[in-house]
């Protein structure tokens, strides 16, 4: 019988866990034992049911064009619940001298498809708008030089479209993403198909029109969720594993080589196992590996930063309205204290009572750290602060939902993708260790889930 343990009782850990389980039913001889400090399993994915509102925690649905999460659903009999965006409607925002104004129709993050749209949008002054046109009259220059080293999100976007696009929307959106800095966040890692289109045909705009020529008027919406939130994912594996193999409110102390086992301390027991899945946030998978490997260790350091979410769900909200959309993002220097915020009532359907309302604000970066050392109310109280300029005046709400991420957005630097290789080599010298998470190869479900699946069945 192989033993193996999981480090870690986020998505990536428990899907491992589930994994391990179905292998184990099937009559393969492997057995789990799941640590978790918390006392709960799922990480940042949680949802809370309160009068009649379904409110996410943490991620709210994961991208469509990714299967993987979607073949886990429908695996634990989730089929009927996945539900999609409400793409009909949907329209970002982005605020800018405290109003908001509509990022034009077409655009994939930063990229316009529709050049007319862009054109008739207040969102951008003349000078942005012709370095769009621009963008494409140099799609041969821009194919015939792409830099050969990884370059950072800030280098990549004012290349092709200037300053003013990277600091209106390129930056808002991938902070609402990563977190991050994007002067620091490697392009490489966090916008792989934009390379990949600049290479194949220099001008990004000119990559977006074909792209969305040959989509079909049924495509796919961008977002996928499920109906009763996505904490019903992880109550199907958590229901499918054997009670045996999870342990809540468990931290491990240490880990330890020991011929061809590991050795793994908790405050109160110490087993032997013959594999570990290293699912524990990276800061905290760090310090377990240092002992044992410090060239592992010194590969995996990399930058985290905290988020905080607030969600007011409005009962009744007939006199407070959100404009149609989405939401809305945040640039840095916009004087707002905020990341970003949705209006989940519009994004997904079946999320309020009628006539409710349910917005989600995110604070991130400085913002959020500050908030972390404050109380729920506190919190709140800021939350509804930095929203009135913007929305109106809040109403009172039914149900408020604040919660802290410390370290859960890792940030993928210049050269993340050449560490990981490197790293990825280094681990063939550790034999029965596996990293898994969002530190490693992508931060949204779908990635997570494909990594877990896929380390389970290979240390099995």
């Amino acid at each position: 019988m192989k033993r193996i343990a999981i480090v870690g009782g986020g998505i990536a850990g428990l899907t491992a866990a589930y994994e391990l389980s179905r292998l184990a039913s099937s009559g393969v001889a492997v057995e789990a034992t799941l640590f978790e400090a918390s006392p709960r399993l799922g990480g940042i994915v949680e949802t809370v049911r309160e009068g009649g509102f379904v409110i996410e925690c943490g991620p709210d649905a994961w991208v469509t064009e990714k299967p993987w999460a979607r073949e886990l659903a429908e695996e634990l009999g989730l089929g009927d619940e996945i539900m999609p965006s409400n793409d009909a409607t949907r329209k970002t925002y982005v605020l800018m001298d405290r109003q908001l104004k509509a990022m034009p129709d077409g655009m994939r993050m930063m990229v316009p498809s529709n050049l007319a749209a862009l054109d008739h949008s207040d969102l951008f002054s003349a000078e942005a708008k012709r370095a769009y046109h621009d963008e494409v009259n140099r799609a041969a220059e821009l194919k015939a030089s792409p830099p050969q080293q990884d370059e950072s999100v800030a280098e990549f976007v004012q290349r092709h479209f200037g300053t003013e696009v990277l600091e209106k929307i390129g930056a808002p959106l991938l902070r609402g993403v990563f977190g991050g800095d994007v002067a620091k966040l490697s392009v490489n890692a966090v916008m792989a198909p934009f390379v990949a289109m600049e290479r194949e045909h220099g001008s990004l705009i000119s990559a977006m029109q074909i792209r969305a020529a040959a989509k079909e008027s049924n495509e796919d919406a961008v977002f996928t969720t499920l109906q009763s939130g996505l904490g019903t994912l992880v109550d199907r594996m958590i229901a499918a594993i054997p009670k045996a193999w999870i342990h809540l409110g468990t931290a491990i102390h240490s880990i330890a080589r020991d011929g061809d086992s590991w050795n793994v301390k908790t405050s109160s027991t110490q087993e032997a196992f013959d594999a570990i899945l290293m699912a524990a946030p990276v800061h905290v998978a760090r310090t377990l590996l240092q002992p044992t490997d410090a060239r592992a260790a010194e590969l995996m350091e990399m930058d985290a930063s905290s988020a905080v979410i607030v969600a007011f769900g409005f009962p009744e909200a007939t006199e407070f309205s959100t404009p149609p959309g989405f939401g809305f993002l945040v640039p840095q220097d916009s004087g707002s204290r905020l990341l970003a915020c949705t209006f989940v009532d519009q994004k997904f359907a079946s999320r309020v009572p009628k006539n409710g309302k349910l917005v989600r604000a995110f604070f991130g970066g400085d913002a959020a750290e500050r908030l972390m050392r404050c109380g729920n109310d506190e919190v709140a109280s800021v939350a509804r602060l930095e929203l009135a300029p913007i929305l109106g005046p809040l109403p009172e709400p039914q149900v408020t939902v604040v919660r802290r991420w410390p370290k859960s957005l890792p940030q993928y630097a210049v050269g993340h993708i050449e560490r990981m290789k490197e790293l990825d080599e280094w681990l063939l010298k550790i034999p029965g260790l596996s990293l898994l998470g969002n530190g490693y190869r992508g931060v949204g479900l779908p990635d997570l889930i494909r990594d877990a699946r896929t380390a389970a069945r290979q240390i099995a």
